[in-house]
């Protein structure tokens, strides 16, 4: 909880740091960044001024700045990191002025001007398309939705607020060559909030949608994004049943403006996101499957084509579009035909049917399909109204989102335009108006002297366009309701002729020779309050009738599709009257839109376009004079500074300057009023550069601020070095008496605890010292209470012992650890297991080759161990397949026991029978006989059948004597033989001749044979060192020496 508590106090320091920085920011850094607030520009009058501060802060990526509470925005073509949550939260609850100029503050102050005040308010959105209003609206709706208090019902009427736009845009925004995403048409939100502060409702209204850009569009820019988005983005089984291609140039209403395709708009990705916003304000399958069917049967439609037939009457010769459009409205194929091709004329009492000549035909379906457009844009926005009403009847405060389409001046101005400028001529009429009363009221409030303020009023050119019976809106509903061939040059003549002199208004004809250059004869040119519009009259007629022929309403009234059912109802009067034109229906829901703002509270965001190529950091002054002109800009800061620049409530005022006078510092006693006045005194202000209002202060001039504002920076660096060491004192003081407490009382737990471990720690060891005497003591008697844990200790100490200390071999079985009394069975048994798994792992280890040599050694120690003494050394010395390589034999002896297999061969030493001189020989052992051999000749070979025995002595020496069996008096006798490897040779040998029971071990003396009936002898002994002679009685002597046991 500490650790929380501190974060929140160090976020609150943070945030009271960063506000008091930011009210310094216009002041301080006012020559590199500009003034954020217009109303401090001195020279205010002037527009290079008014440019140059637009420029500096455009550059700095500042691109919000006051007019007073009018909020000027610059689009910067760029993504800005100033629209974080973390950023909305630092606006969230501050004062207007406190933070740099942002719509997020805009839209704070609003809401909560709203919820103190308790009254309606709204804000006017304005600018030329390509300025930002669409984005500054979806600001704004985001901001509230993160702003206002948070329930599940609450968020679904959020949610369902901030996803209404994508689908806006998807049905009524386009690319024109000025804005990839243009409204195309006008658009009033109102936000309804409970009186806590929660949304709770809303309501759209739409206003003059562009239908005919569903027919054409101009070269560079494209039809609703709604039908791109399908094309591109639309599931296969979806355009599969709604019968289009995923190519955008196989429709005629798609390609006109030569740019189906924009980089800067991603048709698949706006296409998941309309079809999820469909579903999150709730329309139904059936109404989506509708919708979309319609959409389809636009582009159906705009692709049949007529043909003149014999008589000069039109004919269809696109049967399959035809059944498409059918198929999708539900409307059979043959009335949609005849409705297409033919004209219903009614006569009294009688109906005829006229056929279309080709031109009628094309205009007739075009103006099918704009009003099937047009009334289902209508529908979408009533079925979002539905989606968003408010359910509860108690009184509800409101903010309105005003986007509307700003001022256009194109190359070629048409009936759109007019319409467009029309209504800006009226907003600027309200602006001024609602921006000189609320003035007005402002100075009235506070007791100041109201001075008049000259602008100039648009009134003039209001009723130019609107007067009864002689401005141009009357002029063209007359020229299109009179009988006989109306053109547009007939309405322009009638122009000219009606309202000829007025000073705003001027054609071709009425012009002087200068400017008459500058018109075509088809045009007529206004001077609005932002400047020259000419606007060419050529289709003023056709737009503003925008007729759909009465047959053509009865087949839609046939349709089965539910949505064209709701557009085209059958309760609709057919009345014989020609409806209203499209400019006095827009007239009339401007007097409407009028009446609306009038009962609110106005909040303007102003929109400018830096250039017109779209890229970042470019500031094209013409072109931002141009909008700051038509925006009315300097219109309203003349009206803001008309008489004094700077207002300030007293508290606000004296709590920033408080320190420049040391009466007020560092606090004052009296009220906010008389601190300021004491202060202005100290400072030397002129009685004509402040006024005292009731509860604020006005100063005239900026650059009195300016003065007040550098002398306080002086004065705030000396202040705050007294402040900061006043208060590290005190924070450094107030920490080190915690902190000496805390220790205090940290010790003294301490210690306790400490204290009371130990005390625990000893009587725990006394018991258990007891406990131990007490078993060691009753160690040898039976198990009990007494010494059952001695006992288990006892146990417990040798096993783990033990474990550190077991034989690590098998011959090593006898360094068992000795046992206490308590464990020697249990000892004797875990020394057998042990042993036992020692010799299993040791036999499992053993390969195929270790365990013949094993069994090799078997043998010779069954023949030797115990009876020749020098046997222990030869145990550790491995025996070898053979000592002699077939390289090292001769190749004829080979040769010659070459039918035998050779399994053994060894070096020795080989003693003459007589004489007993030495001789080196080879011995080698097949599966058949033994062969003495020298160099390339066999000296003997032996039979093993014929070997009657092997006898070696017991002492130390390597001599064996092979007694054979004479078959007659030519064969040599026994050989006497010294080898160094004797028991391997005689193991190998006993083996391979089967032998084992014929080798013999003698004392003394060994006799053998010479030749038939004549023996020799030889003689063993131990001496000092080995030694083989001939002794004196004709034996021969080895002398070996003593080896030592083992």
């Amino acid at each position: 909880m500490m650790h929380q508590a501190l974060e929140m106090k160090e976020s609150l320091d943070e945030r009271c740091s960063k506000i008091l920085r930011n009210m310094e920011a216009s002041l301080t850094a006012r020559d590199r960044v500009g003034i954020q607030d217009f109303v401090l520009l001195d020279a205010y009058t002037s527009e290079s001024a008014f440019l140059d501060n637009l420029r500096k802060r455009f550059h700095e990526n500042l691109i919000y700045t006051y007019i007073g509470t009018l909020l000027v925005s610059v689009n910067p073509y760029k993504e800005l990191d100033i629209y974080s949550k973390k950023q909305m939260d630092t606006y969230m609850g501050v004062n207007f002025f406190e933070l740099p100029p942002h719509i997020y503050a805009l839209a704070d102050n609003v809401f909560r001007t709203m919820l103190s005040e308790f009254n309606n308010h709204f804000i006017l959105i304005s600018g030329e398309s390509g300025a930002g209003k669409t984005e500054a609206s979806k600001k704004i709706l985001q901001f509230y939705a993160v702003s206002c208090p948070s329930t599940k019902l609450l968020n679904n009427v959020r949610d369902r607020l901030l996803l209404s736009n994508p689908v806006l845009e998807a049905f009524g925004n386009a690319k024109t060559l000025k804005n990839d995403n243009s409204s195309r048409f006008g658009k009033y939100m109102d936000i309804q909030f409970d009186h806590q502060g929660g949304a709770v409702g809303g309501h759209i209204l739409s206003y003059l949608l562009e239908k005919s850009r569903v027919v054409h569009q101009n070269h560079g820019e494209r039809n609703f994004h709604i039908f791109y988005q399908m094309v591109e983005g639309g599931e296969e089984d979806l355009l599969r049943w709604l019968g289009l291609e995923r190519n955008c140039k196989n429709y005629s209403y798609l390609v006109q403006g030569g740019c189906p395709k924009v980089s800067s708009i991603n048709d698949k990705s706006d296409w998941k996101t309309v079809r999820k916003a469909l579903s999150v304000i709730e329309f139904s399958e059936t109404d989506i499957e509708n919708l979309f069917g319609i959409i389809a049967s636009v582009l159906h439609l705009g692709n049949i084509k007529f043909a003149a037939d014999d008589r000069g009457y039109a004919s269809l010769n696109n049967n399959q579009e035809m059944h498409w459009v059918s198929k999708l409205l539900g409307i059979p194929a043959q009335v949609l035909q005849h409705g297409l091709t033919h004209r219903k004329i009614e006569a009294k009492s009688e109906e005829v049917f006229s056929p279309f000549s080709v031109d009628h035909a094309v205009y007739a379906r075009d103006a099918l399909a704009k009003a099937i457009y047009g009334r289902t844009f209508n529908w979408l926005v009533n079925k979002i109204n539905e989606s968003l009403a408010n359910m509860d009847s108690s009184r509800k405060t409101v903010i309105g989102l005003l986007d509307i389409y700003g001022f256009e001046v194109f190359s070629v101005n048409s009936f759109e335009q007019f319409c467009i400028n029309y209504c800006n001529e009226k907003l600027q009429q309200l602006f001024i108006q609602l921006t000189l009363k609320s003035e007005q009221e402002e100075y009235e409030m506070e007791g100041i002297e109201w001075e008049p303020v000259p602008y100039f009023n648009n009134k003039i050119i209001c009723d130019l366009v609107e007067e009864k019976h002689r401005g141009i809106i009357s002029l063209l509903d007359e020229e299109c309701l009179r009988p006989g061939e109306a053109t547009d040059l007939t309405l322009l003549e009638k122009m000219e002729d009606k309202i000829g002199g007025h000073p705003h208004f001027v054609t071709h004809k009425l012009a002087d020779q200068k400017t008459r250059k500058t018109l075509e004869r088809g045009d007529f040119r206004l001077l609005h309050y932002a400047g020259e519009v000419t606007y060419c009259v050529v289709g003023f007629l056709d737009k503003n009738n925008d007729l759909l022929y009465r047959n053509g309403k009865e087949v839609m009234r046939q349709s089965k599709n539910t949505v064209i059912k709701h557009c085209f109802p059958s309760t609709e009067p057919d009345s014989k009257r020609r409806p209203e034109t499209v400019v006095t229906q827009f007239k009339s829901s401007l007097v409407g839109l009028t009446e609306i703002l009038l009962s609110k509270e106005p909040w303007y965001v102003r929109c400018i376009k830096p250039n017109e190529a779209k890229q970042p950091g470019r500031f094209d002054d013409v072109l931002i004079r141009h909008q700051v002109k038509y925006l009315g800009l300097m219109e309203h800061l003349r009206v803001r500074r008309a008489g004094f620049a700077y207002r300030r409530k007293y508290e606000i005022f004296l709590q920033r300057y408080k320190p420049l006078c040391p009466d007020t510092w560092p606090n004052w006693k009296g009220t906010a009023a008389e601190g300021v006045h004491c202060l202005i005194k100290h400072l030397g202000y002129k009685s004509d550069e402040y006024k005292m209002g009731r509860t604020k202060i006005f100063i005239r001039h900026p650059r009195t601020l300016f003065a007040t504002e550098d002398a306080f920076q002086v004065c705030k660096h000396k202040l705050a070095t007294r402040i900061q060491a006043k208060y590290k004192g005190y924070r450094v003081k107030g920490d080190f008496v915690k902190q000496k407490e805390a220790a205090t009382k940290i010790e003294t737990c301490w210690r306790g605890l400490m204290a009371r471990k130990e005390r625990e720690k000893r009587a725990w060891a006394v018991k258990v010292i007891q406990k131990f005497i007490k078993g060691f003591m009753t160690r040898n008697e039976p198990s009990c209470n007494d010494n059952s844990e001695y006992l288990a200790y006892v146990r417990q100490n040798y096993l783990i012992r033990l474990r550190e200390n077991l034989p690590k071999t098998v011959l090593e079985k006898d360094c068992w650890l000795t046992p206490p009394p308590i464990m020697k069975e249990a000892s004797q048994l875990l020394k057998k297991l042990y042993v036992r798994q020692m010799v299993k792992k040791y036999i499992r280890g053993i390969t195929a080759q270790r365990k013949q040599q094993l069994l090799l050694k078997e043998q010779t120690s069954s023949m030797f161990k115990g009876r020749k003494e020098n046997y222990p050394l030869s145990v550790c010395r491995p025996f070898l397949d053979t000592r002699i390589g077939p390289e090292d034999i001769s190749i004829k002896v080979l040769q010659m026991i070459r039918h035998e297999h050779i399994r053994y061969s060894v070096p020795v030493v080989k003693y003459d029978r007589n004489g007993f001189r030495p001789r080196v020989r080879q011995l080698i052992f097949t599966q058949e006989a033994a062969y003495l051999v020298e160099e390339a000749k066999i000296k003997q070979r032996i039979d093993y059948s014929s070997l009657k025995g092997v006898s070696v002595s017991n002492l130390s020496d390597n001599f064996l004597i092979l007694h054979v069996t004479f078959d007659d008096i030519k064969q040599k006798g026994d050989l006497v033989l010294q080898c160094e490897y004797l028991f391997e040779a005689l193991t190998k040998m006993s083996v391979i001749a089967n032998k084992q029971n014929c080798i013999k071990v003698v004392q003394g003396s060994v006799r053998f044979d010479i030749q038939p009936g004549r023996e020799g002898f030889v003689d063993f002994k131990s001496g000092q060192e080995s030694m083989v002679y001939r002794a004196k009685n004709g034996h021969l002597m080895v002398e070996s020496t003593r080896t030592k046991s083992r």
